[in-house]
């Protein structure tokens, strides 16, 4: 008997290294970020931990362009790299590659540690690959939990303000409930359908259709990845979290913790669950109208840029929603494009208010933008685009995107929704042209009083021990000079002045562009899109 146990091998998966590239380089990178990361020297943790970041995203989007048109099923199924998994992954690259290069010099990653910062925005990356590559229940939650955790910490790394703090722990305690309901759900399909792989799912899907056990894990699965997309009635913890987390991580959220939540939606509703349609595709239509209603309302009356922009988020969920709920590979293909455009639309704008935030010295309120076409063009047109890409002006991508959603509702029987996007981007206008109207229409002079001072305060060698502790918390060297451009809170009477940030610049000057581009010759998004949904469709 232990001459059996003794010749026994214990073999594992194939795995397809290559497919698998992306993954390891983002494993790779975040490891190795956080290890230079330690390094005492600031110029090493200010600028190399940056790059290195920058470097691994590079990688990434390289090793993506390599693996495209491969479309295929890895580590005995439980990943599935194909088109519309590298083309979410592009969308998260860029997401953060825009991230890094708002918060290089923001005290928010030196008060976290900038090994610690960069390391997390990789990792939560790496969750968002890891979930809409899932093939496998078990997978599905992996992914869900790898990009949430890194979020929680990311939205408190501004440790010295209230608001980061409280938004951290918002996003932890509610996005607990969402990962706890997604996690119920999942191990009621699983009992349902005795299997955690997609496979298993659909071919069970015909047979348990009207099962009550599989009924209760879809609703509570979609009410799960609901709140991960800030679908409404789902989506109360946006505003606040969007509002109080650092400016670059309310960006990087906004484009692609979206894109990651209606990726698996995709491949687990469109795939796994094809069969049961007819009982999600009219709850989630449901949603979609509330969803467009309720986030457009509720940005009419903001005054805070981030809040604004998180109503507009919940809106922009209820439009893309509408490629879901027809179960077509028209439908994900106009998701899929709406998902890549909605990037460079919110990135332009995110990018404009973090730069005003520290130039301004009133934080996101619309104010800030007051005379902005006439003091700083350079920021003000990507501003302007953003908001008329985002209400669907033609010669804009953002026209072309709705289009094409109000297109696939339509041709799959749901001219009705369409009829309702066309009334949410109308209804849009009225929070979107108020953006436009402070950026031209409106002086410097009518803005409040600036509560904070916008400046680098020099740290003096041979200071006190308090300001040398001081320098320490805020990731500095005792006796240097800050190298980090952001708002000191104080109430003295502050000066308001023009500060350098050509990455911030560059991000919203690019965005816009593309913007722009794209609006006028959308053709290749058009056929990256097609090829997504394609790969997904010859899953079915």
């Amino acid at each position: 008997m232990t001459g059996l146990l003794a010749q026994a091998t214990v073999k594992g998966p194939h795995i397809n290294w290559d497919a698998l590239s992306p993954l390891i380089a983002l494993t790779a990178g975040a490891c190795i970020v956080l290890l230079v990361g330690l390094a005492r020297s600031s110029f090493i943790r200010r600028n190399v931990v940056p790059v290195l970041t920058l470097i691994t995203l590079g990688v990434t989007a390289g090793l993506g362009v390599w693996q495209w048109d491969v479309n295929e099923a890895i580590v005995a199924k439980a990943l599935v790299i194909d088109n519309l998994t590298l083309t979410l992954m592009m969308i998260f690259v860029a997401g953060g590659i825009a991230a890094v290069l708002l918060a290089w010099r923001s005290t928010a990653t030196a008060e976290a540690g900038e090994g610690e910062y960069f390391a997390l925005l990789l990792t939560s990356i790496l969750g968002m690959v890891v979930l809409v590559a899932a093939n496998d229940l078990v997978v599905l939650f992996i992914g869900f939990e790898l990009l949430s955790i890194p979020l929680y910490v990311l939205c408190a790394t501004h440790m010295r303000r209230e608001q980061s703090l409280e938004s951290g722990l918002k996003y932890l305690i509610i996005g607990s409930v969402g990962s706890a309901t997604l996690l119920y759900g999942l191990a009621l399909l699983y009992g349902a359908a005795g299997g955690t792989n997609y496979a298993d799912l659909a071919a069970a899907g015909a047979s348990i259709s009207d099962d009550v056990l599989f009924l209760t894990g879809v609703g509570l699965v979609m009410v799960g990845l609901a709140f991960k997309a800030s679908v409404a009635p789902f989506h109360q913890w946006t505003p606040d979290v969007y509002e109080g987390a650092p400016t670059p991580v309310t960006g990087f959220m906004a484009v692609a913790t979206k894109a990651a939540a209606f990726g698996v939606i995709l491949r687990l509703f469109d795939v796994a669950l094809i069969d049961a349609s007819a009982t999600w595709a009219p709850a989630f239509a449901t949603l979609a109208v509330i969803t467009i209603i309720v986030g457009n309302v509720g940005a009419i009356g903001q005054s805070s840029l981030k809040r604004m922009l998180a109503y507009s988020s919940v809106a922009q969920a209820g439009y893309m929603l509408a490629g879901v709920v027809v179960t077509t590979q028209l439908g994900i293909s106009a998701t899929v494009f709406y998902l890549m455009i909605y990037v460079v639309m919110n990135l332009a704008a995110f990018a404009v208010i973090t730069a005003r935030e520290r130039e301004a010295g009133i934080g996101d309120d619309i104010s800030s933008l007051y005379g902005l076409g006439r003091d700083r063009p350079l920021l003000a047109w990507p501003m302007t685009i953003a908001m008329l890409a985002l209400a669907g002006f033609p010669a804009t991508a953002g026209f072309f995107g709705k289009l094409y959603l109000i297109n696939a509702a339509v041709d799959n029987g749901y001219a009705w929704l369409g009829i309702v996007i066309v009334l949410g981007s109308a209804v849009s206008l009225a929070y979107y042209l108020r953006v436009v109207a402070a950026v031209w229409m409106r002086s410097p002079s009518e803005a409040p009083a600036p509560l904070v001072r916008a400046s680098a305060r020099p740290v003096i060698a041979g200071g006190s021990a308090e300001a040398d502790d001081e320098a320490r918390a805020a990731g500095r060297e005792p006796g240097a000079t800050s190298a980090i451009i952001e708002s000191d809170f104080d109430t003295s009477e502050p000066v308001r002045r023009t500060l350098r940030q050509p990455e911030v610049v560059f991000v919203a000057v690019v965005c816009a562009l593309v913007t722009l581009v794209f609006g006028i010759y959308p053709e290749p998004l058009f056929n990256v899109a097609k090829d997504a949904g394609d790969a997904i469709q010859s899953l079915l």
